[in-house]
């Protein structure tokens, strides 16, 4: 297939690339991007790649370069952010020109938006999966692979680390003095309301609200909620009768901080940007303030860094399921998320292989749960480290 990486000469497109690069099924890309001296920088990157890289310039904003690019790729990985703006536009230009479309989207509003045009791609043959990334991503297959031990699902949290063990190094929050997009966007998904699962439904709710875990192998702690595509996608596929969240492993001291810089949003006193800007250098009035929080907040005690546990029943006993990723495994797999860029990109490709060869191929618009071979993928992702699938299993029944 001929693939399209819009946005490739960022980080995220670019470590995404490097990965499709080697894989079976794809005969040329072509990195695309409103900067094209920056991409025609990143191609010169792959000029030793087994197939043909090229460059092209590429403004979303203008239909009828997008749609002509579009035209001539079977396939588009879609890197271009924020999605709340661009995620729906490049969506739909894609059905219109018959495109098979992936992209690493991990805001809920777009998401719920892009799910909207379902019949329109089934229609048009064109096979979308929206959000395969790390979280959502990796997240949503340890789910799918966590709630295959279960006959019914009771609860679903998928849970991703910020400053704990296991979080790797802190991405700059800050980029020429501006706060970056991650750090805008973190801001937006912590504040006002965010979308999750209580008895099965969908709910708005207040982020930051704490969800206490007890996890197979004795491991007990809190976790906070955070805006994220995760419960909206599980909710459909895996059809929780109970509660679903996404949930940040975070300690008190920086959960406090980042709870009174929601307080300062929702009152109208700070903007996502400026609450960017005070994440990345805080205040000593605000850190003050947010003492007594940390002193009575819970921490994560001995949770995993990155992770997703199901609840349900297995023979009609309450069980426990416990789906993580082996830090050590694959001699390499610990300094994955460390670097963001790859621990994104490189789930993008590989999901992208699944379409190209037609397991993931379904019409329609699906999350990565939805269409994507769990098994296959993290057996695929452990050889991508030289190694076997890093997922780790574990349950118990409740009670025990």
């Amino acid at each position: 297939m001929k693939v399209l990486a819009l946005g490739a000469a960022g980080a995220m497109g670019a470590a995404a690339v490097e990965t499709a690069a080697t894989l079976l099924g794809v005969e040329h890309i072509v990195i695309a991007d409103r900067d094209g001296d920056a991409a025609a920088a990143t191609a010169r990157r792959f000029a030793a790649a087994r197939v043909p890289v090229a460059a092209r310039t590429v403004d979303v904003t203008d239909a009828a370069t997008l749609r002509d690019a579009l035209s001539r790729a079977d396939l588009v990985l879609n890197t271009v952010g924020p999605y709340y703006r661009f995620g729906r536009t490049v969506l739909s230009a894609a059905i219109d020109t018959g495109t098979h479309y992936l992209d690493i989207c991990d805001d809920w509003e777009p998401t719920l938006d892009m799910l909207g045009l379902d019949d329109a791609a089934r229609e048009a043959g064109v096979c979308a999966i929206v959000g395969m990334g790390a979280s959502p991503g990796i997240s949503n297959l340890l789910a799918a692979l966590a709630s295959a031990e279960l006959d019914t699902v009771h609860d679903v949290y998928t849970a991703w680390p910020v400053d704990v063990p296991g979080a790797g190094e802190d991405e700059s929050l800050l980029a020429g003095g501006q706060p970056t997009a991650a750090a805008v966007h973190w801001m937006q998904q912590s504040s006002g309301t965010i979308t999750a699962v209580t008895a099965g439904r969908l709910v708005s709710q207040r982020p930051l609200r704490p969800v206490e875990l007890t996890l197979p192998g004795g491991r007990r702690g809190t976790a906070y909620t955070v805006g994220h595509p995760e419960p909206i996608t599980l909710q459909r596929s895996l059809k929780p009768v109970g509660d679903a969240a996404n949930l940040m492993v975070v300690t008190p001291t920086t959960l406090a901080y980042l709870d009174m810089l929601r307080r300062d949003i929702d009152a109208g006193k700070l903007t996502n940007e400026a609450a960017a800007r005070e994440l990345a250098r805080p205040s000593l009035g605000r850190i003050a303030r947010s003492v007594p929080t940390a002193l009575r907040t819970r921490g994560p005690g001995n949770l995993p860094p990155f992770f997703t546990t199901v609840s349900g029943r297995r023979a009609g006993r309450e069980h426990r399921v416990l789906a993580h990723l082996d830090p050590n495994a694959a001699g390499g797999l610990d300094k994955l998320f460390a670097d963001m860029a790859r621990a994104t990109g490189i789930p993008l490709a590989l999901g992208m292989s699944q379409v190209i060869d037609g397991c993931a191929r379904r019409p329609g618009v699906h999350p990565p749960e939805a269409v994507i071979d769990a098994p296959r993928f993290f057996a695929d992702l452990g050889r991508e480290f030289g190694g076997a699938s890093p997922v780790v299993i574990e349950q118990e029944p409740v009670g025990q």
